[in-house]
């Protein structure tokens, strides 16, 4: 049995809680329409106001923390957020409903106080900043240490300190009794100030939103705050709390209690003896070159609205499969602003970091090249894109990377040969460049069950078409090759062996397969295409983006893709469309090639012989396939 006040009254209602704010909002509307203009009314939507700027705070303080383009160098912790801390602060902003209902109460049972209360009064901010010193610092201090006694530690104060990682909502994380006792807490400086006639709307304004914005400082995981401060004010780190002092308290959780002011730990001798030596040590190497990942996964944008499933953007959306439907509805009036940074990051003309994850102890990251998928078939911008790439494989070869794996555009064919531009270019280049279609062709064949005889191959002479249709043969796999060109066709039917040959079967249109229920689309096919599949057909796709899922009586698979192994840490944002957990093949293909300490580039065609090689490899590693085919197959739970 729970223990009293230790869960929300609200926290099965999920979404629905919001509809709780609801009776003020309505007072607000109803006010405005029969032009009423009382007190009371206006401090509904004072509420309202101030609880929407409170949200936005942490969330502004969230993106700032996620911006690793930035803060990677400044991070405190550096493991990443994964996806059950995620979960567990889902609800970090029941705090801020709590205390709007505590103030609506307050403002019906003590309605003097806050009646024709002036907007500004300078005496007011004075009050408050002692009160606050006096009494509210102290005493925050003197509960948050009883509050790691045993019983409250276990049954309230515990869930604050489970997060690995501190982040700004972590510091908004509690149990609705700690929040009760921190609302008094905040609340004595602010009663005080009105009982003796200092208070005014500003006050209000500004006392919460500056404790909302310390707190969220003290839980950051990025340390802004300059050394060079307290070399020239010593006694200032007295009177503010740091991120790395604060972090110091969930490791050490004997020592640095206070709430915003060091001093009363000083006082009362619970002052981590490290808190400045860290500090020291971490503003000292923000300017030093950080971490080097072991393996980079260059990803590109695929247009305005998914560049807002970054973890930067928010957090709790990028740890979500991206949903274009729900993402235009729900950032839509953040579209502009997504597209004005998405050309700033344009013209600064280099890629930037933006999630990255630890596997066997070596650290995996993600950079981003910053142009839109429908840039990429642009004759004019294909020599700017691979100069971008370029220089995110010089960027990678300095720093010492070992595999760089290219995402889907970023290996374009047309664009740069799947890789061996660059290759070719730079002969010495120590970092592995890896396209990691061998990886995603051993994904789709292995979703064909090994009775068939017969599949239609759409996008047949790409890289990949050629590589399946190659595979497939050596199987006695009979093969319709959907392509025009009959000179590409004979060129890749005489790379197959001799005895295979006459399984590779060139047809030029959608009526040939009428009879063929495994279609492997390699090129996007129109409902009016798909209308020639027999009923029962499963298209395997490898052509991005997917097909349109048209016809009900026959399966779509999903993009070639593999899960990560589970000792995987840190991983908190999906990729793209992707699973929790799931990764594209390409991207798999890379970690492969990493963990298996492979020296050879992986560009340009496909080695068919290597297919099954590097499956193996991916299972030996713990990856997993994730389509429902392939598990029946392999019996992966």
């Amino acid at each position: 049995m729970a223990a009293p006040l230790s869960a929300w009254p609200w926290e099965n209602l999920g979404i629905f809680k919001y509809l709780l704010y609801g009776p003020l909002l309505a007072k607000v509307i109803y006010s405005q329409i029969h032009q009423e203009d009382t007190f009371m009314i206006n401090w509904c939507l004072h509420i309202l106001i101030i609880s929407a700027l409170r949200g936005a705070l942490h969330i502004f303080w969230s993106s700032f923390v996620n911006m690793l383009f930035l803060t990677s160098n400044r991070r405190i912790n550096q493991q990443g957020y994964d996806f059950k801390q995620i979960d567990k602060e889902w609800d970090w902003d029941n705090f801020i409903l709590l205390q709007a209902s505590i103030a609506s109460m307050a403002c019906y049972i003590f309605p003097s106080f806050i009646e024709n209360v002036p907007v500004w009064n300078t005496k007011g901010f004075i009050t408050i900043l002692i009160l606050h010193v006096g009494i509210s610092e102290p005493l925050y201090y003197w509960v948050h240490r009883y509050f790691h006694g045993s019983y409250l530690f276990t049954h309230y104060h515990s869930i604050h300190h489970s997060s690995p990682v501190l982040h700004p909502f972590t510091g908004a994380t509690a149990t609705i009794l700690e929040h009760l006792v921190l609302t008094t807490i905040t609340g004595i400086p602010m009663m005080g100030s009105y009982m003796m006639g200092c208070g005014s709307t500003t006050l209000i304004y500004g006392y919460i939103l500056a404790f909302d914005f310390l707190r969220c400082l003290g839980h950051s995981n990025v340390e802004i705050v300059p050394h060079r401060l307290f070399e020239i004010f010593p006694f200032f780190r007295y009177l503010l709390y740091t991120p790395s002092y604060h972090s110091l308290h969930h490791i050490e959780m004997g020592t640095n209690f206070c709430l915003f002011m060091p001093l009363f730990d000083a006082i009362w001798k619970t002052l981590n003896t490290n808190s400045w030596d860290l500090h020291s040590q971490i503003c000292t190497n923000a300017g030093k070159k950080g971490r080097v990942p072991d393996f980079v996964f260059l990803a590109h944008v695929v247009d305005v609205s998914s560049s807002l499933h970054a973890p930067f953007v928010n957090r709790a959306f990028a740890s979500l499969p991206y949903a274009a439907n729900l993402a235009h509805m729900l950032f839509l009036p953040f579209w502009p602003v997504a597209f004005m940074v998405m050309l700033a990051m344009w013209a600064r003309a280099k890629t930037f970091l933006v999630s990255f994850y630890n596997l066997r102890d070596r650290l995996h990251a993600t950079w981003v090249v910053p142009r839109f998928g429908f840039q990429y078939f642009l004759p004019f911008t294909q020599e700017g894109i691979n100069k971008h790439i370029e220089e995110a494989l010089l960027r990678a070869d300095r720093d010492g990377v070992k595999v760089i794996s290219l995402a889907a555009l970023n290996k374009n064919e047309a664009l740069n040969g799947g890789g061996t531009l660059f290759v070719n270019k730079h002969p010495n280049l120590r970092v592995r460049v890896v396209h990691g279609n061998t990886l995603t062709a051993a994904v789709i064949l292995n979703e064909i069950h090994k009775d068939v005889k017969e599949v239609f191959l759409t996008g047949a002479t790409s890289k990949l078409g050629r590589a399946i249709a190659l595979y497939l043969c050596q199987r006695r796999v009979r093969v319709l090759m959907l392509t025009l060109s009959t000179e590409r066709f004979h060129k890749i039917q005489k790379e197959a062996p001799l005895d295979c040959q006459s399984y590779l079967v060139q047809v030029t249109k959608y009526q040939a397969a009428r009879n063929c229920k495994n279609w492997i689309v390699g090129k996007w096919i129109t409902p009016g295409e798909q209308s020639w599949a027999p009923k029962g057909t499963h298209f395997h796709q490898f052509v991005v983006p997917p097909i349109l899922s048209f016809r009900r009586d026959c399966t779509y698979g999903d993009l070639a893709a593999m899960r990560l192994p589970e000792d995987v840490q840190g991983l908190g944002n999906c990729e793209y469309t992707m699973d929790r957990g799931v990764v594209h093949a390409c991207h798999a293909g890379g970690v492969v090639h990493l963990l298996e300490g492979w020296s050879h580039h992986e560009v340009g065609a496909i080695d068919v012989d290597r297919i099954d090689l590097v499956w193996n490899a991916a299972l030996k590693h713990g990856l997993k396939p994730v389509s429902s085919v392939t598990k029946q197959k392999f019996n992966v739970r």
